[in-house]
């Protein structure tokens, strides 16, 4: 049984990774900024684990910082982190884009992947174990117009991510860098502010990935032996062959 924090686990990849690592008996740490919808997702899983839920926003430092030290003792020993709390906000070019979806994104998905990990480091360091698993995107592979931002928040995490294997490997905890292609989840609909027929169009003709294919990846990262990391793992749908390339039926 492992002690696992998730972040982002209100929805999409991170809740899909909450449901799936409960039913295999570990003890979770769930977290977000919706706390009615975090306490409805504790009273579920809590049939199958034992659960505790922080809520905290990942781009304000200090809350960060005071959620996890407000951990009891026996909450503390994190032995897997998974950074899955992150967004993409707006579609345009640079020229045309908003300084606020700007802020959200690197704020979100690098300063808060940052403030979350360090906390967490020196807790996996100090015992000589750990696993971290970020979630990137294959926008940290290959920038496409339209998309500048967002894709530099996730070639940031792929630097961080290969930074923290760097730095951490000699201490016994393990980096995993996950990159999924076009996955079904909340991402489109955030991306265009509720715009649910723009955000249904990203998926059309094709079978897009969903939220448990990912987790069920993540899973297997999990549970690997001892001796083995999946240091980087890209994961797409059948019918995409790039970030911008995918095959749709007529």
């Amino acid at each position: 049984m492992k002690t696992i924090f998730i972040t982002g686990a209100t929805a999409g990849i991170g809740k899909a990774c909450a449901e799936l690592l409960a039913k295999q008996n570990n003890r979770l740490i769930i977290c977000g900024r919706r706390k009615e919808i975090l306490e409805k997702l504790k009273q579920e899983l809590s049939t199958l684990t034992a659960v505790y839920t922080l809520s905290f926003d990942v781009r304000n430092q200090q809350d960060v910082q005071n959620s996890i030290d407000s951990l009891p003792a026996e909450w503390k020993n994190i032995d897997v982190l998974i950074n899955s709390a992150g967004d993409a906000h707006g579609l345009e070019k640079l020229d045309e884009g908003l300084i606020s979806d700007w802020d959200a994104m690197m704020d979100g998905n690098v300063k808060g992947l940052l403030y979350v990990s360090q906390p967490v480091i020196k807790i996996m360091k100090a015992r000589r174990t750990g696993h971290i698993i970020n979630l990137s995107s294959i926008a940290g592979r290959e920038t496409y117009a339209g998309g500048t931002v967002y894709c530099a928040s996730k070639h940031a995490v792929e630097s961080i991510s290969e930074g923290m294997r760097l730095e951490l490997t000699e201490f016994g905890v393990k980096v995993t860098n996950v990159q999924p292609g076009a996955t079904e989840t909340e991402f489109s609909l955030v991306r265009f502010k509720g715009d649910s027929a723009r955000a249904a169009k990203v998926y059309e003709g094709f079978q897009p990935l969903v939220a448990e294919d990912i987790a069920d990846a993540i899973v297997y990262c999990i549970n690997a032996p001892a001796h083995v990391t999946i240091a980087d793992i890209c994961i797409m749908p059948s019918a995409q062959a790039s970030t911008t390339v995918t095959y749709r039926k007529s």
